[in-house]
């Protein structure tokens, strides 16, 4: 069928329990219920998420795992992220298909099917929103840090190329931050040139110019410390080839860094 839906999230952790957000991140939160109500009409058949979270060393792992299920402490913040149960359907058909195409270009990508695998909050938080009921199949993949941007793009070249020639409606998920220089104090915006540079790509996505996107993403990565090096934003940029229509549902900060929610949806 194809891509019905591309996404941009965050997973800022104080967002985990909606009734303790904070008032700076509300408008997030409203985005992310926006966002929500789209995927409940488009009624899709998996969800495909890369998650900054997912930290992998060496290869692009795809979790095939046909039912993921566990309880989620964050070890990076258990403060805010305790004790937290999740359970969604998997999709290993779909999943050995990304796995099998990744290979074929010549790619590290390796297929995980291991119900023991937690999953990290970068996946778990904004599942909470846009899948409240747990009833969507979700495929989670990882970035991988051996790799640079370029093949991170080929990468998610080879998602989208499978994603558009199945039988199935999927969305795809890109769950990180634009600019990301942590400090500490969860109000603090980023720095105005952060701030700026967030505008400029933001911008070139808002008039679906990803070529301009790609473009900017090696530069813009580097001077303002994006999440994951960008490599979450070039996976979504490789997936997200073809003609679509955006939508801005909000920006926020978290300790210094810019979270924003948009849909990119075809044309």
């Amino acid at each position: 069928m194809s891509i019905e839906l591309g996404l941009l999230v965050p997973h800022t952790p104080r967002m985990c329990h909606e009734d303790r957000t904070p008032e700076f991140q509300k408008e997030l939160v409203k985005g992310m219920h926006s966002v929500a109500r789209i995927i409940e009409k488009i009624k899709p058949d998996a969800i495909v998420l890369v998650s900054c979270h997912w930290l992998s060393s060496f290869h692009h792992f795809v979790d095939a795992t046909p039912v993921h299920k566990g309880v989620l402490t964050a070890f990076e913040c258990p403060e805010l992220i305790s004790d937290v149960p999740y359970q969604y359907p998997g999709d290993e058909q779909l999943a050995g298909q990304l796995v099998e195409a990744g290979q074929k270009a010549g790619l590290p990508v390796v297929k995980v099917n291991d119900p023991t695998y937690v999953w990290d909050y970068g996946t778990v938080v904004p599942l909470r929103y846009l899948v409240p009921n747990g009833d969507i199949p979700v495929i989670d993949l990882s970035v991988c840090w051996a790799a640079n941007l370029e093949e991170t793009y080929v990468w998610g070249q080879q998602i989208g190329k499978v994603l558009r020639e199945s039988e199935k409606r999927v969305i795809f998920v890109s769950s990180g931050a634009l600019s990301h220089n942590l400090v500490r104090g969860p109000e603090k915006m980023p720095t105005a040139a952060e701030q700026a540079l967030d505008r400029q790509f933001l911008e070139y996505l808002h008039n679906n110019d990803l070529s301009s996107a790609w473009n900017m993403l090696p530069q813009y990565a580097r001077a303002a410390c994006v999440e994951s090096g960008g490599r979450h934003l070039a996976m979504l940029l490789g997936v997200l080839e073809g003609n679509y229509e955006s939508a801005y549902y909000g920006y926020g900060q978290s300790s210094g860094s810019a979270n924003v929610v948009m849909a990119f949806q075809p044309k």
